[in-house]
């Protein structure tokens, strides 16, 4: 395959490089005569005479590159033939980065889309495996600076890789999950007033066709759900088989026991076994933490798909670090408690224990693709749905520091995840990613990772080309850039992102969420902090990673991006900050990202919130209404065996049973 373009027949004297696909020898020589040929028809002066070089150290001897003549010589050809084309790319770009071509600088996202046309179309599409925490805060990872507890393998993941410094997501789990899942803002499937319910009759994915697991399940891959679901339940079809998933093990609702894999929702509704193999329920072994169950079986999906010939995509969506039932909220292992005896408040010793379970599943998912042979060609991603619930409902103690704000609220402490790339695709690894990115991206994000061609309309971006070539200096910055975090006309609540600028009008409890929750004791410290890069270095998933990595990941390394991810707010001013009950909220989020300087009042900031008010009422127009309410007396579980069933189909018993955890199925 050829492509053979004039903009990079224009460029190829400044940028050195005319690259080719998959060719022979002959081939590349043919090639490379007619670049010679169109290229010296119109710019006569400006293309050499080209040569042809194969790459080094390849497994394919056919995967080969053309040069023009003053080419330098590339480092690091490959390590196997699907990086090909990557890694040629990769250097073509960063030279793309630096010239000048007719005076005006070149990006070298333009170059991406035609970089991905000479990939061999025999190659497999990449693996794609997302770890999704769940209520987990933005300071509970500990390559932000956070040194209470340690995650080691998420951070080494984050090293390795890429920190998404600025990555958004709705404020609670439903509409996270909702737009992850389709590209769309909550405000366009009926999710931004609250989270699902269980008992509630809807399907949030109805009529949609291109959700991400059916997009990937048409082009080949084997899609797999491990953990929760949360998009509706009440009919078979609304369920994750029903909707783009080959398989689904874990639960439909909203969160369960750790230990008894139940739940009771905050209504009056009754107590509701909840755990499921497809449609089928299944009972683990007594005593089995839901943390380790899902774990297991993504290990097991992983290494029955290593000999497949599809690609896996594979969705782990935890219960961690999520409270339970309110009667035992926080629960972990008591000897991966006693891990954290130095913590004295007991909620923050048992959340620690949670997170590191977590911390520990995300080592064992990356060795498992590890010793599966898959890594050379995944993508691998992790964060959080929302951020935190540090106090009031279903509170776990995380924290948010230094934001404001928790779950369900306007602020960034919601909003602003925790999250991190890995894939050998990446360009410049051991990075910080520093342009924003929304829940709503991964869906055309991955699609284009995997070469898939999005036609429908969604309010995701495509993120992949500056995933590719970012690095922590150099990256774009999207003045127009909006994101609708909240507009809910119930609660008369306006959340909402244009570039530098967050408007919010309207808030949550009354406002009682409307600061700085929560902020751990700097004098409380995992041991292992006294040897933080170390243990970085020693995590299963760095001695996973490190055989592709491009640089070596030293100590120094680690403590660079480290500082670098540490959100710090600014000091030294005079703080004005803004009652969102009763007026309005206008932050340079850029420079203010802890949301302290109201400039609404501002006369110089006029025609900007007239701006943002005009582009909230554009959006407000075209939400569906939401979807919440509509349960009845004959959905709860106790009408159905005392279980979160198919209610709408499943006919209820003529009496209620009293459930409790002794008289649940399993």
């Amino acid at each position: 395959m050829i492509l053979l373009s004039e903009e990079v027949f224009d460029s190829c004297n400044d940028v050195n490089y005319v690259l080719t696909g998959k060719l022979s020898q002959d081939a590349l020589e043919n090639a490379f005569s007619t670049v010679r040929a169109q290229g010296n028809n119109s710019h006569p002066s400006s293309v050499p005479t080209a040569r042809v070089s194969s790459l080094k150290n390849c497994e394919d001897d056919n995967a080969q590159y053309l040069l023009c003549e003053n080419a330098t010589t590339f480092k690091d050809a490959t390590i196997n033939t699907n990086n090909v084309q990557i890694n040629v790319v990769e250097q073509f770009l960063k030279d793309l980065n630096t010239v000048q071509t007719n005076d005006v600088e070149m990006q070298a996202e333009r170059y991406v889309p035609w970089f991905h046309a000479l990939v061999p179309e025999d190659v497999k599409p990449p693996n794609i495996i997302i770890i999704m925490a769940d209520d987990m805060g933005f300071d509970d990872v500990s390559f932000r600076g956070n040194n209470e507890f340690l995650t080691p393998n998420i951070d080494a993941l984050a090293y390795h890789g890429k920190i998404l410094q600025r990555l958004y997501a709705p404020p609670m789990c439903t509409p996270s999950r909702s737009s992850l899942l389709t590209g769309l803002y909550p405000i366009h499937t009926g999710t931004q007033h609250f989270v699902l319910v269980n008992e509630e009759p809807w399907s949030i994915l109805a009529n949609l066709n291109h959700t991400l697991p059916k997009v990937l399940q048409r082009h080949g891959y084997s899609t797999n759900l491990v953990g929760k679901w949360h998009m509706g339940m009440g009919r078979r079809e609304y369920t994750p088989t029903y909707n783009g998933f080959d398989y689904h093990y874990g639960y439909w609702g909203a969160f369960v026991d750790y230990y008894r894999r139940t739940c009771k929702m905050p209504t009056n509704s009754s107590m509701g076994y909840d755990f499921r193999r497809n449609l089928d329920l299944e009972c683990p072994e007594p005593g089995s933490y839901v943390t380790d169950l899902l774990t297991s079986e993504a290990e097991r999906i992983i290494m029955e798909n290593s000999a497949s010939k599809k690609p896996l995509f594979l969705l782990v969506s935890h219960m961690a670090t999520h409270a339970a039932n309110d009667d035992d909220p926080l629960q972990a292992p008591d000897e991966e408690i006693e891990k954290f005896g130095y913590i004295k408040d007991e909620k923050k010793r048992i959340y620690a224990a949670m997170a590191s379970k977590l911390d520990e599943s995300v080592g064992r998912i990356v060795k498992a693709l590890d010793r599966a042979q898959m890594l050379k060609n995944s993508i691998v991603l992790f964060f959080s749905d929302n951020g935190a619930p540090s106090v009031g409902l279903y509170h776990n103690s995380g924290s948010n520091w230094p934001l404001k704000g928790q779950k369900n609220s306007p602020w960034e402490g919601a909003l602003r995840v925790p999250g991190a790339i890995w894939s050998p695709l990446l360009a410049n690894q051991g990075t910080i990613f520093q342009p924003i990115i929304y829940m709503a991206d991964w869906l055309p994000t991955l699609a284009a990772a995997a070469n898939i061609k999005m036609n429908s309309s969604l309010d995701g971006l495509n993120m992949w080309p500056d995933l590719l070539v970012s690095d922590t200096a150099n990256h774009k910055v999207e003045k127009d850039r909006e994101i609708v975090h909240m507009l809910d006309d119930i609660w008369n609540l306006t959340s909402y992102m244009k570039g530098r600028y967050k408007y919010v009008r309207g808030t949550t409890i009354g406002g009682i969420y409307d600061s700085v929750l929560l902020q751990r004791d700097p004098l409380t410290k995992d041991p292992r902090s006294l040897k933080y890069e170390e243990a970085i270095q020693t995590s299963e998933v760095s001695q996973s990673l490190r055989k592709f990595d491009r640089k070596p990941l030293t100590s120094l390394e680690i403590r660079k991006l480290r500082a670098g991810a540490a959100v710090k707010c600014p000091s030294g001013s005079k703080q004005t900050p803004c009652n969102a009950t009763t007026e309005e909220c206008l932050y340079d989020i850029r420079q203010d990202p802890c949301e302290q300087n109201n400039l609404a009042p501002l006369p110089e900031y006029g025609n900007v919130l007239k701006e943002l008010r005009k582009s909230v009422e554009r959006l407000r127009r075209k939400a569906l209404p939401p979807k919440t309410g509509g349960s009845q007396w004959s959905y709860d579980p106790g009408y159905h065996d005392c279980t979160w069933s198919n209610f709408l189909e499943d006919k209820p018993t003529e009496t209620m049973l009293q459930c409790s955890y002794d008289t649940l199925p399993c």
